[in-house]
C-alpha cells in the first residue's frame, strides 16, 4: 500500500488548471497548424492564421489561449493500492481548482445554484469524475469546458434500429445547428453505448482523447472517419465564415448497452480544447 497526501493532489491539480488554460495540447495545436493546409477557403485561410497568431500571443504574454477558463473538468484514475492521508479527494481537488483559478488570474466562471447564479469567485466546485484503477498511482487529468461549446452538445436515445448513417447524420445535424457558436474548427466527441448518463460522460472522455490516436476498433474508427467527412461537408468554416475545415476530428467511444437502446451523446469542443495530465 503507497501513501499520497491530499496536499499532493491539490498541489497537482493547481498546476494543471494554470497550465492547460495556457498551453493547448501538442495534437491539437498541429491539427490547427495542418487546418491551413486543408482550408480551401481564403477568408478559412486568414482566419486560421489569426487563431495561430493567438496562440503565439498566449505564449508570448503568458495569458490563457481562451478568455473563457471553463468549469473545471477533473478525472482522476485511483490506484486501488493507493491510501489517501490527510482529507478526502473531493476537497483535495477542488482546492487545487481554488487556488490554481486564483494564483493564476483566471476566470471565474461558476456559479453555486443554477437558479439563483451567484458567483463562487474561486470556480469551484469542479466536475470529479473518478475511476478506480490497479496499481499505486494516481493518474490527474484537468480539462477546463468553457461553455460557447459545451452548450452545442446534445444526447439522443436511439432505438437499436437506428443504422450508423441515422448516428452519423445525428452528429452533423448537431454541429450544422451550433454553427459558429462553439468557436469552430471543432473537436467532436461521441459517446455511444451504457445508458443516458453513461454515453454523455463517454463523449467527454473522447473528447479528451489524443487525436492523433484512432479507436483501436476498426469498425469505429472508420466511423469516426465518415464523421469528420460529413461535418466538414457542412461548410460552416473556421469560426463559422464558411470554409472546409469545421472539424478538426471525431473522437469516438463506446460501451456495451441494453436490448432495447442505442444512447448516444455528442460533445462539442471549440478550436482550443483543452486538457493536461500528471501522475503521481
Amino acid at each position: 500500500m503507497r501513501e499520497i497526501s491530499t496536499a499532493q493532489i491539490t498541489q497537482v491539480v493547481s498546476k494543471l488548471c494554470i497550465e492547460a488554460n495556457m498551453h493547448l495540447p501538442c495534437d491539437v495545436e498541429n491539427l490547427i497548424h495542418n487546418a491551413n493546409n486543408l482550408e480551401q477557403s481564403e477568408l478559412g485561410k486568414s482566419v486560421i492564421a489569426d487563431l495561430q497568431k493567438n496562440l503565439e500571443c498566449s505564449q508570448k504574454l503568458s495569458v490563457p489561449i481562451c478568455q473563457d477558463t471553463g468549469m473545471a473538468v477533473v478525472f482522476v484514475k485511483l490506484g486501488q493500492d493507493v491510501h489517501l492521508v490527510g482529507g478526502s479527494l473531493q476537497s483535495a481537488v477542488n482546492e487545487g481548482v481554488r487556488q490554481g483559478y486564483t494564483q493564476g488570474h483566471l476566470r471565474m466562471s461558476i456559479v453555486s445554484d443554477p437558479l439563483e447564479r451567484v458567483n463562487t469567485n474561486d470556480n469551484t466546485p469542479c466536475v470529479l469524475h473518478t475511476e478506480v484503477v490497479e496499481g499505486d498511482k494516481i493518474e490527474i487529468m484537468v480539462a477546463p469546458k468553457g461553455f460557447g461549446s459545451e452548450n452545442m452538445s446534445a444526447i439522443k436515445m436511439f432505438t437499436p434500429s437506428a443504422t450508423e448513417s441515422d448516428i452519423i447524420d445525428f452528429v452533423a445535424d448537431t454541429v450544422k445547428n451550433a454553427g459558429s457558436k462553439p468557436c469552430p474548427p471543432i473537436i467532436v466527441g461521441v459517446g455511444i453505448g451504457g445508458d443516458f448518463e453513461l454515453c454523455a460522460y463517454l463523449s467527454k472522455k473522447a473528447l479528451c482523447r489524443d487525436t492523433s490516436f484512432r479507436n483501436p476498433d476498426v469498425r469505429y474508427a472508420t466511423l469516426e472517419s465518415k464523421m469528420l467527412d460529413k461535418i466538414n461537408s457542412l461548410g460552416i468554416g473556421p469560426q463559422g465564415f464558411g470554409g472546409t475545415v469545421t472539424a478538426l476530428a471525431v473522437n469516438v467511444e463506446k460501451y456495451a448497452t441494453h436490448i432495447a437502446g442505442l444512447p448516444v451523446a455528442v460533445n462539442i469542443g471549440c478550436h482550443v480544447t483543452r486538457h493536461k495530465s500528471e501522475i503521481l
